[in-house]
């Protein structure tokens, strides 16, 4: 297996690893690698009236999951976002972008509304 298979699989781990975490939360995973022309969601949740677009980050560390998630990312994640809200958003809904990091031996930590564009 080579680097980027073994990323691959290790971020889908991580992606069911955190839908798992967010469904233990209370939320209801109404997708996951959801795809769209401009990008991917990992997961897309909903608790209540809130829809959140997460993006799922694994790393080792956690000061290397701080930083697995920059500017550049986090609008491609919003614009993938926009694009897929219709589909899932109500019009009363508060729709967010979240960040669920995966570092091992640490509970997953899921930060809300991590974009503020």
């Amino acid at each position: 297996m080579n680097r980027r298979q073994a990323a691959e699989r290790s971020g889908r781990r991580a992606e069911r690893l955190a839908a798992w975490w967010l469904r233990l939360k209370g939320w209801r995973i109404l997708a996951m690698r959801a795809r769209t022309p401009v990008g991917e969601i990992d997961l897309v949740a909903r608790r209540g009236r809130v829809l959140a677009f997460i993006e799922v980050k694994a790393r080792a560390t956690d000061i290397d999951a701080d930083l697995a998630l920059d500017d550049w990312r986090l609008r491609r994640v919003a614009r993938a976002a926009e694009a897929l809200a219709p589909r899932y958003a109500g019009s009363a809904d508060t729709i967010r972008i979240d960040a669920l990091y995966i570092v091992p031996g640490r509970w997953p930590r899921h930060v809300e509304n991590v974009w503020r564009g």
